[in-house]
């Protein structure tokens, strides 16, 4: 805990000089990105219609997309246990549609199909590999926001909005009935702004990693508000150990290991209210100690409406590796570890984007698909690979949002699509 709170002293009160810094960080690869104020700022939320009978959301040739599973309340997050069973997070903010919150709109659809969050995680069971699932139940209920979950040993770990809990668990069972414990307490409260809690463990299983979003859009009630906000904290199995692993992370939420590395990679989406084309949300490799510029700093430059000094841990600010679009809501992660899909995709990484409601032309509402080579460095430029969520454009009418996505063991694709209700699955066409 001492060191803990040694690094969060300097973090937060060790400054140095302004000009120093802005320096500094105006002589980066900044200089692509419009102003700030270069356009206004929009509150433009889009309607959501569902999807007919018989429509699904379009993937490139030789691919097939299919309902894998539907009639879910609000299904945010997948899971894939070491026998193949798919566990869904059904959650969502609580917050009422349009509740204003730090000077900021939060709600992101005209109608978005919420109700209060279920706070259950659901199983689903497809025994004979015809990609239907056969079973469906609920596997754990009475949670808090669920998000992430985590299979480590004999005990199955979940991410509520404000601690991450465990419970005994063994391979196979199809629900969770014993008492859970409470392995550590996050950072939650009446503003919670980034609500949701991913966790992912290291290769060896010896570290757990929960991803924390940011409680407002810059810092809005002070730096001293967002303690462990904004950050990739690290634990032990057992909760010991709990630290800071990254910070400077506005609001990271999907989470994986690139295949051929052990680099951990994470989605985060940045600030508000700069205008149509800023802020770029992003995907970035995580450094041990790494410091990725929140709220002081967005892609090396720096942001003027941020009151609290920068800390001396500005200086050592990490540009992140990839833009992938502003305001595109970009949360899933997922890097293609197996072979069913064409060479292509191999190690490269799929992005959920859950779509804007702050940009005056919608942007997201699409799983993107970057690159990655052998060794677990991006090797191209980002393509469409999952879209046909907007349905028009000119009216800001889309079937659904994409938010989670994940690769299951016969090298298919699952997305979860919150709005709609359904978890699409895309699978290579058979050779």
């Amino acid at each position: 805990m001492k060191s803990i709170l040694c690094i969060l002293f300097v973090a937060f009160f060790v400054h140095e000089s302004f000009s120093q810094t802005k320096q500094q960080t105006n002589n980066s690869q900044s200089d692509s990105l419009p102003p700030p104020h270069a356009t206004k700022s929009s509150m433009n939320f889009s309607n959501v219609i569902g999807w007919k009978e018989g429509q699904t959301p379009k993937a490139p040739s030789g691919f097939t997309v299919t309902r894998f599973a539907d009639k879910f309340e609000n299904p945010r997050w997948l899971y894939t246990t070491s026998n193949g069973d798919i566990l869904v997070a059904e959650s969502n903010s609580n917050y009422p549609l349009l509740k204003k919150i730090g000077g900021w709109i939060i709600g992101a659809s005209k109608s978005n199909n919420l109700k209060n969050s279920a706070d259950r995680i659901t199983i689903l069971r497809d025994a004979n590999g015809d990609g239907i699932p056969e079973v469906r139940q609920i596997f754990l209920k009475k949670l808090n926001q669920p998000l992430g979950m985590l299979v480590l040993g004999d005990w199955f770990y979940v991410a509520n909005t404000d601690a991450v809990w465990r419970y005994p668990y063994k391979a196979g069972q199809l629900s969770i009935e014993g008492k859970g414990e409470k392995i550590v307490d996050l950072p939650a409260g009446k503003v919670n702004q980034h609500w949701t809690r991913n966790i992912i463990a290291s290769k060896d299983g010896t570290k757990i990693y929960i991803a924390v979003g940011s409680g407002s859009n810059i810092a809005d009630k002070g730096i001293k508000e967002e303690f462990l906000r904004a950050d990739i904290l690290e634990m032990s199995p057992d909760g010991s150990g709990f630290r800071v692993y990254a910070s400077g992370l506005r609001n990271p939420v999907g989470m994986d290991w690139a295949p051929g590395s052990n680099v951990l990679w994470t989605v985060v989406n940045e600030r508000d209210g700069l205008g149509d084309n800023l802020v770029p949300d992003y995907l970035t490799s995580v450094k041990e100690n790494g410091f990725y510029g929140w709220p002081w700093i967005y892609h090396g430059r720096i942001d003027d409406r941020v009151k609290d000094p920068k800390p001396g841990i500005a200086e050592k600010y990490i540009k992140p590796d990839v833009d992938v679009g502003s305001h595109t809501a970009s949360l899933g992660l997922a890097f293609y570890d197996k072979t069913s899909f064409p060479e292509k995709y191999h190690h490269g990484a799929f992005i959920a984007q859950h779509g804007s409601w702050n940009r005056s032309v919608l942007s997201g509402y699409k799983v993107i698909f970057i690159p990655f080579n052998a060794q677990g460095k991006p090797a191209g430029k980002e393509e469409d690979f999952l879209t046909g969520f907007i349905a028009e454009l000119d009216k800001e009418k889309v079937h659904g949002r994409p938010v989670c996505v994940i690769v299951t063991d016969d090298g298919s694709l699952l997305v979860t699509d919150d709005v709609s209700n359904v978890v699409w699955k895309v699978s290579a066409a058979r050779q």
